[in-house]
């Protein structure tokens, strides 16, 4: 089916209105949608007791029941709810995980990380269940060498958790879609606005901004346009917000450590030349200039959602966290939006695809969970075909087939009522599938069991961008201006034909465990470094920055920061090769 996008925006918002009816309508009288087939499918539990499931979730950023059409096929195959406890909306760091895990019980459902010696740590305090038995004779165990490398040298013997983002395409292959993990990305049609103005460096960016704020100073509903909205719950070895432009030239984070994807270069962050200082001072500089939101200092992630969807913020370092929200279709047919403006000497961190998969995010059953069969089929059925492509809906699968996709001569292509859930970001969902709005349903969990480019036993890949169908139909207003300017079709297109991108070879890493020793002088460290770098944000001028910073080197120094930094720089430097393995060089 095609998407009609050549029609008046008139009639695309009325279609809006009412798709929600006329597919619940198709759904009883219709093959269209497949409602016989897939909405039967779907409820298919053999579980009589219905429970709840709590599931401790260090990536989920919002926390309660999970509702809408997600926990409705929860529901149906395995007569439970999730009741998701997110360590990110509760405050951040490691609080939670260290009350609950002194209590001994992390949960029916653990989705963590096991950097760090942290699974060998849950598996000597007795807080995972072995679940060997429970999937030797499962589909999951189609991945049984990626599940392999997770646990081999687990002592004692046996399968705690299954790692995420397994692949089966080439470690060297960008493991996103159309679009990457980190880019500089603003409100193009406001960029536009100001005549496209060239950046050389990260910090042309400033005067761009600050170009764009005097544009367009308010929102269309009278708040207050900045250029940086920043929030702290993401905050770990250091401050999250610096970190993310360091990945626009090619490094990304290993403990206290920035190393280049290539294995070029090693930082210690704390060095007054490294990267992170130098984007540290860009965020200063940004704050005496008016473009850092001072709600900054108190909001979360969701406040800063909020903010983007009303197009308020005009800078964003990930495409996935402005363009769902704020690129609707009657904005991106408006010609307004977020797309990536290339910075010329940027070359950003990509990453590969993981064979072995990323092993630094797990899924793991509580020990003493409720009923470990029935998180064992659920852990299962998210390794599975339809569970990667409707769990993974939140980090671009195509969701349930028969609501948002189908089947047509062969090839997939969306439904109307998929067009405006995954490209304009919401709409109502019909009772059947559990009703409120697409976005309201969708998985909470934030876990990537597989990797979305990978390819579905039918043969196409479960991330919907990379359909032909969708490629096709997907040019708007936005789309057109910016391809026209930059002379490309897709953001990777773009930075791939000018050299711009530093692919990390996937590779299965896991930093070894720590001492209790060292874990406490990094807790103390890190605490520092965090709290160090929001004053130094907002330090009234460069005198107290610069005095502040010094502090930092002495209070960190003091604590021991050199013995954790040592023990990082040779991580990284054996991350990148177990990369190179991956490559046979």
């Amino acid at each position: 089916m095609g998407f009609y996008i050549e029609r008046s925006l008139f009639l695309r918002t009325m279609k809006r209105k009412i798709v929600a009816l006329l597919l619940s309508f198709s759904l009883c009288f219709s093959g269209l949608f497949g409602c016989g087939k897939d909405t039967k499918s779907l409820n298919t539990s053999p579980y009589d007791e219905f429970i709840t499931v709590d599931v401790f979730d260090q990536m989920a950023n919002m926390q309660g029941i999970q509702s809408g059409w997600f926990a409705k096929v929860v529901k149906d195959k395995f007569n439970m709810e999730l009741n998701i406890i997110a360590p990110n909306v509760a405050g951040g760091g490691n609080t939670l995980f260290e009350s609950m895990a002194a209590a001994g019980d992390l949960g029916d459902l653990v989705i963590c990380t096991a950097k760090g010696g942290n699974l060998q740590n849950m598996v000597n305090s007795h807080l995972l269940y072995n679940m060997e038995d429970l999937i030797k004779d499962k589909d999951v165990m189609k991945y049984e060498y990626a599940i392999g490398l997770l646990n081999d040298s687990i002592t004692p013997e046996g399968i705690y958790a299954i790692p995420s983002e397994i692949s089966t395409l080439e470690p060297t292959q960008i493991s996103s879609g159309q679009e990457l993990t980190f880019g500089p990305y603003l409100r193009w049609d406001i960029y536009k606005k100001i005549g496209y103005p060239t950046m050389e460096t990260l910090e042309d960016l400033l005067t761009v901004l600050k170009n764009m704020q005097t544009a367009y100073p308010f929102t269309e509903t009278g708040n207050k346009t900045y250029g940086f909205s920043l929030f702290s719950n993401w905050d770990d070895n250091m401050m999250n917000a610096i970190k993310q432009p360091c990945t626009f030239y090619g490094y990304d984070e290993i403990g206290f450590v920035l190393a280049r994807a290539d294995g070029t270069d090693y930082q210690n962050i704390l060095d007054r030349d490294s990267i992170y200082m130098r984007v540290l001072e860009f965020y200063f500089n940004a704050n005496q200039m008016g473009l850092v939101d001072p709600d900054s200092l108190t909001q979360d992630y969701s406040d800063v959602e909020a903010k983007f969807k009303s197009g308020q913020i005009l800078f964003s370092p990930w495409p996935w966290q402005a363009q769902p929200v704020y690129n609707t279709v009657e904005h991106t047919a408006a010609g307004k939006g977020y797309m990536m403006a290339p910075i010329n000497d940027m070359e950003v961190f990509a990453y590969g695809c993981i064979p072995g998969g990323n092993q630094q995010n797990v899924i793991a059953i509580g020990a003493n969970a409720k009923d470990p069969e029935r998180m064992a089929d659920f852990i299962d059925w998210l390794y599975s075909p339809e569970g990667i492509f409707i769990n993974g809906a939140s980090g671009g699968a195509a969701g349930p087939e028969g609501l948002t996709w189908t089947m047509e001569n062969g090839v997939p292509v969306l439904t109307e009522l998929g067009y405006y859930a995954l490209i304009d970001g919401d709409v109502e969902i019909p009772e059947e599938w559990g009703g409120s709005t697409w976005k309201n349903g969708i998985s909470a969990l934030n876990y990537k069991a597989v990797n979305v480019t990978d390819y579905s036993p039918d043969g196409f890949p479960y991330s919907f961008e990379l359909w032909a169908s969708v490629l096709k139909e997907k040019e708007t207003a936005l789309s057109k201006d910016w391809s026209e300017h930059l002379g490309a079709n897709t953001t990777v297109e773009y930075m791939i034909e000018n050299n711009q991108i530093v692919v990390a070879p996937g590779a299965s890493y896991v930093s070894p465990q720590e001492t209790s020793e060292i874990v406490t002088i990094r807790n103390q460290c890190k605490k520092n470094i965090i709290d160090y770098s929001w004053q130094m944000v907002f330090a009234k001028d460069k005198e107290t920055f610069d005095a502040l910073y010094d502090e930092l080197i002495s209070v960190t120094n003091t604590l021991g920061y050199e013995q954790v930094l040592a023990i990082d720089m040779e991580n990284a430097k054996n991350q990148d090769i177990a990369r190179k393995a991956t490559l046979g060089s």
